[in-house]
């Protein structure tokens, strides 16, 4: 199997970013699942700016998340964290990785539906518990059962998840891989031969 290029070829990402136009690719998914990470070499590779809307709720508020929902709870943050991303998807074409609540809005995925497109890394509780026991900021897994907790989350959050547009199963791989194959996911969705291989392009 050929590798990914660490960038598409020029044409081959001149006719994505022509058929994406204004919208912006959006990242889906639970806490852990790499949305910031798997954004940012997505957006290098397709030369797009990338925001996280985590941080620009922080920009906003001046707080961090987890100070957000100790002094004002979970719904008025999610209150914020909807007028943010509404904000945000203003400004495509960009790549935007949303927090793991953010899809379960049905405004804002109705807003992502019209303005993006969404992008849902799906990952295993394995994967995940191992990803995010290394952090302390959190605040849903503020909790004595952090798996279970996770495990409700999946069971609540996948169906929803499930109705983005795009779905690229992640793993304990190298961040270029998973960014690849989302880039080739991307080119299927939007109707592009894929730009991944270098040869094997006809006359």
């Amino acid at each position: 199997m050929n590798a990914l290029p660490a960038n598409p070829p020029d044409e081959g990402r001149a006719a994505l970013l022509e058929q994406l136009g204004s919208r912006s690719i959006v990242f889906v998914g639970l806490m852990g699942a790499g949305k910031t990470a798997i954004g940012r070499k997505v957006a290098a590779m397709l030369s797009l700016p990338f925001i996280d809307s985590d941080q620009e709720i922080e920009n906003v508020s001046r707080m961090t998340v987890p100070e957000l929902f100790e002094r004002y709870g979970e719904p008025e943050f999610r209150a914020l964290e909807q007028r943010v991303i509404l904000r945000l998807l203003e400004n495509g074409p960009q790549v935007l990785s949303t927090g793991g609540g953010a899809f379960m809005n049905a405004q804002t995925r109705e807003a992502i539906s019209s303005h993006g497109i969404s992008v849902w890394l799906k990952a295993d509780l394995d994967l995940l518990m191992e990803r995010v026991s290394k952090k302390q900021n959190r605040p849903l897994l503020k909790n004595p059962d952090p798996r279970g907790v996770l495990e409700r989350l999946m069971s609540e959050r996948y169906p929803v998840y499930a109705t983005a547009d795009i779905t690229v199963p992640t793993r304990d791989d190298r961040k270029e891989v998973i960014a690849g194959e989302v880039v080739c996911a991307l080119c299927s969705f939007l109707g592009i031969a894929a730009i991944a291989t270098s040869d094997e392009v006809d006359p």
